[in-house]
Order: C-alpha cells, then structure tokens, then sequence
C-alpha cells in the first residue's frame, strides 16, 4: 500500500510517500480501505515537533501521521461483531496515539468506528470527525451546556468552531460567536444568534453573564473570557496554553474550568456524531480538498490559520 509517512520532525518536506505491507488486524480491530482523512492543526503541530503528542510519536518507525479517516472495512478481526466487511465506515482513531491515518489502509478499534450515514459521503464523514467530537465532547464531557445557557464560541468559523456552533443550537442553547468579518454570513447561517467581529470589536466590552465559553484562541483571549462569564459559569480551552494568572482568574471567579481538553476516540460518540449527519442537523463545511499526492498543500493550508471549516484529502 502508498502511504506517507514523517521522516523527522520539521517542514512539509519530510513528509515522505512509501510503499509498505497493510498492517495486520488485531481480534479487536477492523482494516480500513481509506477513501478520505481530514487534515487538523495538530497534524501540523506534531509535523513540526511543536506538539507534546510528537514527544510521545518520537522514535516510531515508520511513523505515519493522521487519525481521522472514512472508508470502507476490508477485513474484520475475530472479536468484531458489529462490523463487516463493506460497511462504509468513519472516526477518530487511536487519539491521542499513533493514528496512522495517512495510508491507503488503517488499522482501526472497531469501538473507534461508527458507520458513515448514506446521506453523506466519505470527504463530509472524514471532516466531521476530530473536530466534530471536539465540539461534543466540549459540552458534554469536559462541561455542560445547558438549553438554558448562553454559550460564546470563539474561532467560529474554523473546523471545530463551526461544528461548535451547530452542536450548541442542537443542545438549545442561545449561541454569541467570534470571526473575523469575512466569515460572518457565513457563522449566522450554522445558527448563531449573534456575531462578533473580533478584528473591529471588543468581545469583553460588549457581553457580559455568559454561561460558558469555549475558549480556542489562547493568550489574552483567555482572561478576556474570563470576564464576561458569571459567576460559577464554565470555560473549556482547546490545547493552547494557560498561565498561573489565568488560573487565578479563573478561580476568583469560581468557574467551571478545563484548561486542556483533550479530545479522544469514542466509538459512541461518533454514533451521536453520526445521527446528527443523518438527521441534518449537523453539516460539515470543506473548503478544499486535495489529492494524496498533495499533502504537502494540505498542510500548508492549515499552517495559513485562515481556514474556513474543513480541509480533505481524498484517496
């Protein structure tokens, strides 16, 4: 099988392609023929040697980044039940471990998987994968967002924060998200009721008493969100760092707080994930798609930080 894999740790040029034998199937595992993988900052971020996971990845031989992936299973292990061989299926795999995604053929958990809904097709499934759960697991894992809340997503328009605001109309709750201008339209008609335009506006000067605030911006942002929640109200941040401030902050003001959510794969997760595709409610946006041959662009375009929703490579 073509797969590609990280040679060392630094730019898009040790992304290598090579040809290698399928991996082999445990009992409890399925063997994915890979039609699509979705491109996320940490596959950037570990590519670069910047991301605490790439300590943890260092030293594996081969090592093949990648864990979102949407195909079609090829082989069942002999504890494998709920799968068979051509269902179309889609996750997370092996996160935070070594996902090998980036390869014609992946070795999956099967409780990693869920089936692809038939509404949808494999570039849609492979985006609503990582950064889908993300958002889920962020109201209602690491916090939980109520009908009732107020909730203030920042980065909506990127690929978690888009799948953030859906999720949160699903839930019920009254949605205020950050972007940049450009992207406004674009944010209110995934349901948010209010956007702000973080280049011309002031979030903290203009809300006050939210309930919860997904935080994914890092820095300042952080005690600026801070804020404007109310008392006891709850901030979840994506992996960006925090201070002793910020946790001090935080603590004044008796919040609800995660300071690193760490999302992992969950096979009944992505059955939830799967249900919202297949009802409607919940649609992914890809704004490229690349060929395999064109990893190298693919990475570069999430190193832009300007991308809207989603970027796809197809196999």
């Amino acid at each position: 099988m073509k797969a590609i894999v990280l040679e060392g740790f630094g730019g898009v040029d040790q992304l290598k392609y090579v040809d290698m034998e399928k991996p082999a199937i445990k009992s409890g595992e399925v063997l994915v023929r890979v039609k699509a993988i979705s491109i996320n900052p940490v596959d950037v971020k570990v590519r670069s040697g910047k991301a605490p996971l790439a300590k943890d990845l260092a030293g594996r031989n081969p090592l093949i980044l990648g864990w979102d992936v949407s195909g079609e299973v090829a082989e069942t292990g002999s504890e494998v039940t709920r799968f068979t061989v051509g269902d179309q299926v889609f996750g997370m795999v092996n996160f935070a471990g070594h996902g090998k995604a980036y390869a014609e053929y992946v070795a999956a958990a099967a409780d990693h998987l869920t089936l692809k809904p038939s509404n949808i097709s494999h570039i849609q499934a492979a985006a609503s994968t990582l950064a889908a759960l993300t958002a889920w697991q962020a109201f209602t894992c690491y916090g939980k967002l109520r009908s009732t809340d107020t909730v203030l997503i920042h980065a909506a328009a990127g690929g978690v924060g888009h799948f953030a605001v859906q999720i949160a109309k699903h839930i019920g709750a009254q949605v205020i998200a950050t972007s940049s201008g450009a992207n406004r339209d674009f944010v209110l008609e995934l349901g948010a009721d209010q956007h702000i335009d973080y280049r011309k506006n002031q979030f903290e000067q203009i809300l006050d008493d939210i309930d919860f605030v997904l935080e994914s911006v890092g820095g300042e942002n952080f005690q600026k969100s801070v804020r404007v929640l109310k008392p006891f109200g709850t901030i979840v941040t994506l992996p960006s760092g925090h201070s002793a401030d910020d946790e001090l902050a935080a603590k004044e003001k008796k919040l609800h707080a995660c300071y690193f959510m760490s999302v992992f794969s969950s096979g009944a997760d992505m059955d939830f994930i799967a249900s919202l595709l297949r009802e409607g409610s919940l649609k992914p946006h890809v704004s490229h798609v690349f060929d395999f041959d064109q990893i190298a662009q693919a990475h570069q375009q999430i190193q832009t930080g300007r991308t809207v929703g989603k970027v796809i490579v197809t196999l």
